[in-house]
């Protein structure tokens, strides 16, 4: 009987527990949070042979970490140094990172740069500048050099670049030779060159597009250092600030760590305008139209005739823009009709000295033409069809609330042969009454290599009402099509629409020229102003936000000129303006701007960067062994003078001179 009594008391005791979770978990329908999300990165463990190992002879190592992780993109994330002919295999099992090498060089650093291709199974969290180093020999190099690099145009850190260092100074090292020692920057642009001997390296970064690590065609953005560095270490206070569990302040420690100079490095990127010049493409986009598209700007126009027998004809009308890249040749009447037509193009091309030299292509260009539909005898030919296939027309460009400031603009859709100018005609609202606008105004083709496109440049009236009327037959173009008339009424906007900014710039070096301009929330170019006295004025903005850049004009030709890598010549240096600028209407706002208050990784506003950074803060992984590789977080030395051209490793101006 006890033992029946014990039963029924434990299923008793059993069911009375069942209905408690039952009732619960009826009282809670929503899953179990399962705790805070894991934002820590991998932690390093250990590894086989050690972090700094030395007298090396293993062509194996693993690397153990405190969970499951991944490699990914090992390949185009993962560098060597010093760079060899075959890359180690890197992967990932389990908590494990297996590294195998095909051999090694004796008496040789090795560094392995991971980047951020770590990352936790789970949560993808990647844990960032994760190195492992070893040496063949007694001795193990551990100087290392850090920085940043950003593009040249836009200051935009640069992520995946290949960063790289020679003990060979000579300008020609960086074309014929691989790098000694490499590293690649992450999103936030900044690299960390590890295993240095001490001695004088140049630095240099790439975008190695054929993986042969060194400078091998222009095609390729790149950047240089002007100056020579030499690593050194110098040991500095540091302090720690530990708090309670209520987030006050309990203790301050200091403690003192090993800092490794040069740590501000800044490159800025450019890609080189000496592309290699060639026929990139050729159509015949329509009936009539041939399309050339050459891979470089030129500053000579290709020499192109139609072959009919032994005859070399001319094509047609050439419509183009600046730089000569894009060619549209807008064929001959006699032509239109012709399927296919053989054109001999004498153009220049890059040979294999990387010199211009003319030479002359037979081209075929093919024209299929649509199958004529079959005709519908219930469906007729409308009047304004007819009309439409014999004519051409004027198509009004602006909007219809004309800027005071804009000329108005118009468009043919073929260029014309013939236009007279008395056909056009423009008047403005006086007293509800339409009178003619007096003189000075006329109408002109807006650029000589864009045929189709005209301007009418006047000095506007605020909130006046203008009617712009063409006469029909006032044009005909290539094609024998005389115009239809045209009648477009616009207004202009009242003065209280507009706003305008002025900056007072200091900082830019007196007597350097300079530009700014004025950019959209996309980052895009709305204006540009030359520097004038301090200053650069905005008149007839729209409100809006805005954000600036200011540009070191060097050769004063008013635009922004890239590098040289051969004549040693750095981009035109850019600067942000680190501020949003928020204009109402009918304001006149000015700005003051001290160009180098700001340093240069932190001017442009995060708004518009494109390439932002990880949200999260970097996480320390808390192991002794790496604390030197991730207590330099700040890679730029904030003591010292940000515009002193005499300090090589200002920040702000250390590619203005070369030595």
């Amino acid at each position: 009987m006890k033992a029946i009594e014990v039963k029924k008391y434990v299923y008793g005791a059993l069911g009375v527990c069942f209905a408690g979770a039952l009732a619960t978990s009826c009282a809670n329908m929503g899953n179990p949070s399962g705790g805070p999300r894991d934002e820590d990165p991998p932690r390093y463990v250990r590894s086989d042979p050690g972090q700094g190992a030395r007298d090396v002879s293993k062509t194996k190592m693993t690397i153990t970490f405190d969970e499951l992780i991944n490699v990914k993109d090992a390949f185009t994330k993962v560098v060597t140094s010093p760079v060899t002919r075959s890359q180690p295999k890197v992967s990932s099992l389990g908590r494990t990172v297996h590294i195998e090498f095909d051999s090694l060089a004796p008496n040789t650093t090795y560094t392995i740069d991971f980047a951020d291709a770590i990352e936790d199974n789970n949560e993808g969290n990647k844990l960032q500048n994760f190195a492992y180093t070893f040496s063949t020999g007694a001795e193990l190099d551990t100087l290392r050099i850090s920085g940043r690099v950003f593009s040249a145009r836009n200051l935009e850190p640069q992520q995946g670049m290949l960063v790289g260092v020679y003990d060979n100074l000579a300008d020609s090292a960086f074309t014929t030779m691989p790098f000694l020692r490499v590293a690649k920057t992450d999103d936030r642009g900044q690299f960390t060159i590890r295993g240095l001997r001490p001695g004088t390296y140049r630095v240099f970064a790439l975008e190695d597009r054929d993986n042969d690590y060194k400078y091998s065609t222009p095609e390729e953005t790149i950047a240089f250092y002007d100056y020579t560095v030499e690593p050194t270490t110098r040991r500095t206070e540091v302090y720690d600030t530990l708090y309670t569990e209520l987030g006050e302040v309990d203790t301050v420690v200091t403690r003192q760590r090993t800092q490794y100079l040069p740590n501000d490095i800044l490159l800025r990127s450019f890609a080189s305008d000496k592309l290699p010049q060639y026929l990139a493409k050729y159509e015949r986009q329509d009936s009539t139209r041939s399309f050339l598209k050459f891979n470089a700007k030129s500053t000579v126009l290709p020499k192109l005739e139609v072959v009919d027998g032994d005859n070399f004809l001319p094509v047609g009308t050439l419509e183009t823009r600046q730089g000569l890249d894009s060619l549209v040749y807008w064929l001959r009447p006699d032509l239109v009709h012709e399927d296919s037509l053989r054109i001999a193009a004498t153009y220049l091309r890059t040979d294999s000295l990387k010199q211009l030299e003319e030479v002359t292509d037979t081209l075929r260009f093919y024209f299929t033409r649509p199958k004529p539909k079959k005709k519908d005898k219930k469906k007729k030919i409308s009047a304004a069809d007819s009309i439409a296939a014999i004519t051409t027309t004027f198509n009004i460009l602006s909007e219809t609330s004309q800027d005071v400031d804009k000329p108005l603009l118009f468009d043919t859709p073929t260029p014309l042969a013939r236009f007279d100018s008395t056909g056009v005609h423009l008047s403005v609202m006086v007293d509800s009454v339409w009178r003619a606008v007096p003189e000075p105004w006329r109408v002109a083709l807006e650029d000589s290599l864009a045929p189709r496109r005209f301007v009418i440049d006047y000095p506007w009236d605020y909130d006046s009402k203008y009617r712009l009327e063409i006469d029909s037959l006032a044009a005909t173009d290539i094609y024998g099509k005389p115009n239809l008339p045209l009648q477009h009424e616009f207004a202009t906007k009242k003065a209280n629409e507009y706003c305008s900014l002025t900056f007072v710039i200091t900082g830019i070096p007196q007597g350097m020229p300079s530009f700014v301009e004025l950019l959209n929330t996309s980052d895009a170019v709305e204006r540009t102003v030359a520097v004038k006295d301090g200053e650069a004025y905005f008149p007839f903005l729209k409100p809006g936000k805005y954000y600036a850049r200011i540009i070191e004009d060097v050769n004063g030709n008013g635009l922004y000129d890239t590098g040289d890598y051969e004549r040693g010549l750095q981009p035109e240096l850019a600067y942000y303006y680190p501020k949003v600028i928020n204009i109402k209407k009918n304001w006149d706002k000015e700005e003051v701007w001290d160009v180098f208050d700001t340093p240069v990784d932190m001017m442009k506003p995060l708004q518009i960067l494109k390439n932002k950074p990880e949200a999260s803060k970097r996480k320390r992984t808390g192991n002794d062994n790496q604390l030197e590789d991730e207590e330099d977080e700040d890679y730029f030395d904030p003591t010292r003078n940000p515009f002193d051209p005499n300090d090589r490793g200002s920040r702000n101006r250390p590619q203005r001179l070369r030595p």
